[in-house]
């Protein structure tokens, strides 16, 4: 489904982006430019960028 109309991106394309380190607005924005035109696609990004970390498990550093 595309969620970037502006720029024709598909969450397949964002969820590939985030597995691959681009794990902010920001990195996706640079990556594949979606919410740098309208701006409509940012809440969907987010959903997904919160998504993925909810997924993840925290690696915590030991001292």
């Amino acid at each position: 489904m595309y969620v970037c109309v502006c720029k024709a991106v598909t969450d397949k394309q964002i969820k590939s982006a985030i597995n691959n380190g681009y794990c902010s607005r920001k990195d996706l924005n640079e990556c594949l430019g979606v919410g740098t035109v309208c701006g409509k696609c940012s809440p969907q990004v987010k959903q997904l960028l919160d998504e993925h970390r909810a997924q993840t498990p925290i690696m915590w550093a030991t001292a």
